[in-house]
């Protein structure tokens, strides 16, 4: 597939934020969890070290670095996990501080995934204070009005830039949570009669067609789903990390399989399509181990996330493995859409990263890169 696009999910928490600084005092950022990790069992990896160190993503030259990288390995796109709430955005930093003004930029696509989930303080968890399992920093559900803000930023500010991520020439548009969208727009009328809004005001700036894609987990009944985003006008699914498609909370504990989910998710990959009735992109990911947002001096016990089974096995060669599955699908399913995703480019305290670290440093790059040679761009 010669117009493959491999866009990586950008989880942009490695900068300085003013909620965090409110939230957890003054320069505070994730950086802090995956230094204080510790091991929760005999062989447990942790802490995990990044090779470049705890860089700050909101510079522009450490942008240039992540930029080059993942051009040179085959990624085509970040699909930056993009927080919005009513009050405003929150995590930005990253995509408009450091991408968007690194040098080489047009050297990769750049599309958003809105995060609209409820933000709690899992940073860390702490299990003697069941308060802060439950205390949402920020709710997640957005007014008409709220919406309308955000995505008057979002028409004027990305979607006109020449590297945003398109499919079939629209506007690539992916929200995480669409029942919280729902729920704050007071029901489905209402969550579709703000779509609508949002793909003709697009067009009214002359931005085009949104593609409007909807992250999905593991469905029961899919016939009220299908129903949903009909009338949502949703053009495309997509997994987020295989946990949409595993159910990593039931695997055994604090011991995970890694190979295990990968078939679950493979076997997964081409029943989606003709449950939900629209195309499907699937996801490649390369971990999971939540553990870093834990409190480290407490114990690690089968509590739900984030306390959640460790996948181990999740080797280079078992990623490498993964890259071939998802060659094979494509191969055989010929989905509608030259796309998939991977979890994820910085994932650091869900164990789910491409970023080069101190034990393995570049080989899973390199093994995206055999699979999945790059293509040549204008800046290489």
């Amino acid at each position: 597939m010669d117009n493959l696009e491999i866009a990586a999910y950008y989880f942009p928490q490695w900068h300085r934020d003013p909620r965090n600084d409110k939230w957890h005092g003054p320069g505070w950022t994730e950086w802090e969890l995956v230094k204080t990790a510790v091991p929760r069992y005999a062989g447990h990896r942790q802490p995990i070290e990044s090779e470049w160190g705890c860089f700050d993503e909101s510079d522009p030259e450490w942008s240039r670095r992540e930029v080059d990288l993942a051009a040179d390995s085959g990624l085509t796109a970040f699909l930056y996990d993009y927080y919005c709430y009513e009050d405003g955005p929150f995590l930005n930093g990253a995509l408009d501080k450091g991408f968007l003004r690194a040098p080489n930029r047009q050297r990769l696509k750049f599309g958003l995934m809105w995060a609209n989930h409820n933000w709690h303080n899992w940073h860390p968890i702490r299990l003697s204070d069941d308060a802060a399992r439950d205390a949402m920093l920020v709710d997640g559900k957005m007014t008409s009005q709220g919406f309308a803000r955000f995505t008057e930023k979002v028409i004027k500010e990305y979607f006109p830039q020449p590297n945003y991520l398109r499919l079939e020439g629209k506007l690539y548009f992916s929200i995480f949570d669409t029942a919280n969208f729902i729920a704050g727009l007071g029901g489905l009328d209402g969550a579709a009669k703000e779509f609508a809004l949002f793909r003709e005001r697009t067009r009214e700036s002359g931005g085009g067609e949104i593609h409007l894609n909807a992250v999905v987990d593991r469905f029961g009944d899919a016939a009220p789903v299908r129903e949903i985003f009909a009338k949502l006008g949703i053009d495309s699914v997509a997994s987020y990390n295989w946990g949409d498609h595993y159910a990593i909370q039931q695997d055994t504990f604090p011991q995970g399989s890694y190979e295990k989910a990968m078939a679950a998710n493979r076997a997964a990959w081409p029943m989606v399509e003709g449950r939900l009735g629209v195309p499907f992109i699937a996801n490649v990911s390369t971990g999971w181990d939540s553990s870093p947002r834990c409190c480290p001096t407490d114990a690690y016990e089968n509590r739900g996330y984030p306390w959640l089974p460790v996948l181990e096995g999740n080797t280079v060669e078992a990623f490498s493995r993964a890259l071939q599955a998802m060659k094979e699908y494509l191969r055989e399913a010929l989905p509608r859409f030259p796309l998939f995703t991977i979890n994820a480019w910085n994932e650091w305290t869900e164990g789910a990263y491409l970023l080069p670290d101190r034990l393995d440093g570049r080989r899973r790059l390199e093994a995206l890169r055999k699979a999945f040679p790059p293509r040549r761009d204008p800046e290489s």
